[in-house]
């Protein structure tokens, strides 16, 4: 049997692409206020900013490529059972060869219907932009397939229950200030290894026990992979 690896990331996993954090002095929060363009209130205020403000983040999303961290995460799957949860949405990871991915908080990749969350489509990746104007077959306005401030994060039960038949956990990228993201520590059974890669400090209120790798998503992902074939 396969040991099953389940790897949460943020931000910091798709920062060597170019895509921009929102943690860091010159991230997107520097820019935009999140009431501005993340929020239910906001696109009941200004649809049209959410919308330029998601179409750049798509456009940005299509320009960058899959890091080495992205693929050395892909290559676990050669050894092991590997399941990525990530908090980011844009689709390096799938595109890096993961094949078990599932997003908290959407996919830029994708739109829905602004009355009905499960008519659920596909962005044409030469025609990326919406507009004021596309709508679902029920005529309802499209927006982007993203869980804005103030939403519920509609797979987070299944996250926790993939969380709690891990054999190894791992952390790349991610602050662990996020939540309910961050809480998905809490379900990693206290026996399970935790490795946590990011190049600045992180705390977490779960685990005590937790092994640091403080280097960035590739260089972080280079070393464990060294520990891990120790094992």
């Amino acid at each position: 049997m396969k040991k099953n690896i389940v790897i949460l990331t943020g931000a910091g996993m798709s920062a060597e692409s170019g895509i921009s954090t929102f943690r860091d002095s010159d991230g997107l929060w520097e820019k935009y206020r999140v009431e501005d363009v993340c929020t239910p209130e906001a696109w009941s205020r200004n649809p049209q900013l959410v919308l330029d403000f998601y179409n750049q983040r798509r456009k940005d999303m299509y320009k960058a490529v899959p890091n080495e961290g992205h693929k050395l995460v892909a290559a676990l799957e050669d050894k092991y059972e590997v399941t990525v949860i990530t908090q980011n949405v844009d689709n390096l990871h799938e595109r890096g060869g993961s094949t078990k991915v599932l997003h908290l908080h959407g996919e830029l990749s994708k739109v829905r219907s602004s009355k009905d969350d499960m008519l659920v489509y596909d962005v044409n990746p030469v025609s990326p932009d919406t507009k004021m104007g596309d709508k679902c077959e029920k005529g309802s306005q499209l927006r982007p397939h993203i869980v804005w401030f103030g939403e519920a994060v509609p797979m987070i039960e299944v996250a926790a229950d993939i969380c709690a038949k891990a054999d190894v956990f791992v952390i790349i990228g991610t602050s662990l200030n996020v939540y309910p993201a961050a809480g998905l520590l809490g379900y990693v059974p206290r026996n399970v290894p935790v490795y946590l890669i990011d190049p600045k400090p992180v705390m977490s209120a779960y685990r005590k026990d937790i092994h640091y790798i403080e280097k960035g998503a590739s260089e972080g992902m280079r070393e464990l992979m060294m520990i891990l074939d120790k094992e």
